[in-house]
């Protein structure tokens, strides 16, 4: 797949001559040397960037980053993350003092009581016990286990309404799609056991996984009290079971429209179209009220909620009451003893090829940020973050709102009506940037976690306390209007959001960083990071799902029906370009269906933020070069774009992300977007027909 070269390779820069021989115009500060080294030490020069562009910028980083045994892969992302991480261990092991603000004091307790494993060995698996004690029993742990005096949708319902555990049917308040100003009680399919439909249906080649899945079944069921024997064949029918609703379950992949998917209905409504399933007993448990029978419910998956109704009708209760019990299960695994992670980290050793166990201060960080992460993001904030990065940010998404719209006037394909509200759309989109203020206001922070128990060194017990509180604070939105204003996004995290129901684009602080962020950086790989990610935030309001929502987050066509036919056209051209990738590591294909909507983003992104920072150099002039990398500034810009997604991954991992992920692998979202660029070819001097330059190019924004 890589095509090398013997001797290394020096790129003809798009302006040549003065720029490049002229040592007054080489950067040679302490951040330009850094920078410079950094890149070189990541590329592999001897491999043509005309013909293999992610072995040209990353092939001697993913020479020198071993996978670590603990991680199914390795990649700039995760580098970045565990040095997050570090800053986050050193905040939540501070003492806490006595002016400690109470929602940061929750979030070093829970950290605390993560790492205590010597109490979490004494604790054992109690708190669960009498969790399931109270749901009507774990059959398979339970001898001569009788059905309980409630029924199956009182038993889901009250783990969504009590647990905030969505088995069987996915359940929510949030906004209307429709009326996004409003929240309503909406449903969709489930979310399986394992991470793909895949793995229950393609049993030819999934046979290993399913062996170890069952395995991990009754290992946990053992440890629990049950009888082994027993155990496996009463989980053998949950496993049947739970491929039943694997072939119940639409593929994501045939998703992606939102409006054909979405279905507004009343109670009764409801309760006609599927008249097998209890939805009085249901929802009563769930919401802990009593509804009308024009209560308004949002379906995005009836004929699964139609298949799911006759497996529940035709499935003995215990087997379901099994299958229900173990997915509550399979979400406490992680955090009880030791024994119970020896037996997941032999199922994920199979799923994901993982090794070893990672280092517990890293779970515990991973489990404080997600769910205390606004306090945890107050104490980050204090000390990790440039206020400067605010606005550097802020004026980057003004450009690259610039770009789009100068983009969108040479786009041929859309009608002026529609190219005319499309731009309103961009103009009234939002920017959320950092964090919210409230961080900085200790008492107001502490009302968002004031209904939230920490329990010192009690771990098991916290984990149910904040899933009760999530649950809690999830269904009291109902009768409440929408607060587009408010966040939902943790800040000390390394990613970025588009919301279509609020139009709203999100940079989280932790994302504010090197690489994809400096002030000492070049503005070419500024806008190469940070800028691309900008690009492809806002391209999401204008991809396959994106696109069927209005200015105001509302689900609406506002583009004419040629329009969408030419949209479509060109989706599809994006589509078959990436479902050609195969990934030879595995022998399979990039599903381009499902990766389609990040696909088309990350085209986008890298579009505009080249346009963006084309139009900074006219009004700022060219930056000086980097010392001893022969590439100019237009260059560097697709290079630092490739070094983000520098990284490899073991096959297992790279099996599970081509089935269940709606991303497309690191290499490919380098090789895909890169070769649809002109300005990439033409910075590289690529010659038409080469792998990065072919004459075939796909393109949407």
């Amino acid at each position: 797949m890589t095509n090398r070269r013997t001797q290394p390779l020096h790129v003809k820069p798009k302006q040549e001559g003065s720029r490049q021989g002229n040592t007054s115009r080489i950067c040679l500060t302490e951040e330009c040397v850094k920078t410079a080294a950094s890149l070189l030490e990541a590329m592999d020069q001897t491999a043509d960037p005309c013909q293999d562009f992610f072995q040209f910028a990353c092939g001697m980083w993913n020479k020198k980053h071993v996978i670590p045994e603990d991680r199914a892969s390795i990649n700039t992302f995760e580098v970045m993350a565990d040095q997050l991480q570090k800053v986050l261990r050193g905040l939540l092991q501070e003492t806490i003092t006595e002016k400690e603000g109470n929602a940061t004091m929750k979030a070093k307790l829970f950290y605390a009581a993560c790492m205590n494993t010597t109490q979490i060995e004494e604790t054992g698996h109690t708190p669960l016990e009498k969790v399931m004690e109270s749901l009507g029993g774990w059959p398979v742990t339970t001898p001569n286990w009788t059905e309980p005096d409630f029924g199956l949708e009182t038993l889901i319902g009250r783990l969504r309404g009590e647990l905030n555990q969505g088995i069987l049917i996915d359940q929510w308040v949030g906004p209307d799609d429709k009326n996004s100003s409003v929240n309503v009680i909406q449903l969709d399919q489930m979310v399986l056991g394992l991470s793909s439909r895949d793995y229950f249906l393609r049993t030819n080649t999934s046979r290993r996984a399913l062996d170890a899945y069952l395995k991990f079944m009754t290992d946990v069921a053992e440890l629990l009290g049950a009888e082994r024997e027993e155990a496996e064949q009463q989980l053998e029918e949950v496993l049947a079971l739970e491929t039943r609703l694997a072939n119940a379950t639409m593929p994501e992949a045939d998703r992606h429209d939102t409006g054909s998917n979405y279905e507004k209905l009343s109670l009764s409504e409801l309760k006609q179209k599927v008249p097998e399933f209890h939805w009085s007993d249901y929802l009563q448990a769930f919401l802990k009220k009593n509804l009308t029978e024009d209560e308004p419910i949002v379906v995005y998956s009836m004929p699964y909620l139609k298949r799911l109704a006759k497996i529940i009708v035709s499935t003995d209760k215990k087997v379901l009451w099994n299958y229900v019990l173990w997915r509550l299960v399979l979400d406490m695994t992680p955090h009880l003893s030791r024994t119970f992670q020896a037996s997941r980290h032999e199922f994920q050793k199979v799923l994901l090829g993982i090794q070893s166990d990672r280092n517990r201060w890293n779970l515990c960080i991973d489990w404080t940020n997600k769910r205390l992460g606004m306090a945890v993001g107050a104490l980050f904030i204090k000390e990790n973050f440039n206020p400067e990065s605010k606005e550097t940010a802020l004026e980057m998404i003004h450009t690259l709102r610039s770009a789009f719209s100068d983009l969108l006037e040479e786009n041929d394909w859309m009608d002026d009506e529609t190219r005319a509200v499309a731009r309103d759309k961009a103009n009234a989109m939002n920017e959320k940037i950092g964090y919210p203020e409230m961080l900085t206001r200790p008492d107001e922070l502490a009302v968002e976690y004031e209904n939230l128990t920490i329990v010192e060194n009690q771990h098991l017990q916290n984990i149910f306390n904040w899933l009760r509180f999530d649950a809690s604070k999830n269904l009291g939105r109902l009768r409440q209007d929408v607060n587009k204003g408010k966040w939902s996004t943790a800040p000390a995290v390394l990613n970025a959001f588009y919301n279509p129901n609020f139009n709203d684009i999100v940079f989280p602080a932790g994302i504010l960083q090197p690489l994809f962020y400096s002030q000492h950086l070049p503005k070419s790989l500024n806008y190469g990071g940070i800028g691309v990610v900008i690009g492809h935030e806002m391209t999401h309001g204008f991809d396959d799902k994106g696109r069927q929502f209005d200015k105001e987050g509302n689900l609406k066509q506002w583009w004419n029906n040629r329009t969408i036919q030419a949209f479509r056209e060109r989706a599809q051209c994006i589509i078959d370009q990436y479902s050609g990738y195969k990934v030879e590591q595995v022998n399979q294909n990039i599903n381009g269906r499902m990766t389609q909507g990040e696909n088309i983003a990350d085209n986008g992104g890298i579009k505009q933020a080249y346009r963006a920072y084309r139009q900074w150099v006219e009004r700022n002039g060219e930056e000086m070069l980097l010392p001893g990398i022969k590439l100019n500034h237009d260059q560097l810009f697709f290079l630092n774009y490739a070094r983000i997604w520098c990284g490899t991954m073991r096959p297992e991992d790279a099996l599970s992300k081509i089935r269940s992920s709606v991303h497309s692998l690191g290499p490919i979202r380098v090789l895909g977007p890169l070769s649809n660029s002109e300005d990439f070819a033409r910075s590289y001097s690529c010659p038409v027909g080469s792998r990065m330059n072919p004459k075939k190019k796909c393109s949407v924004w």
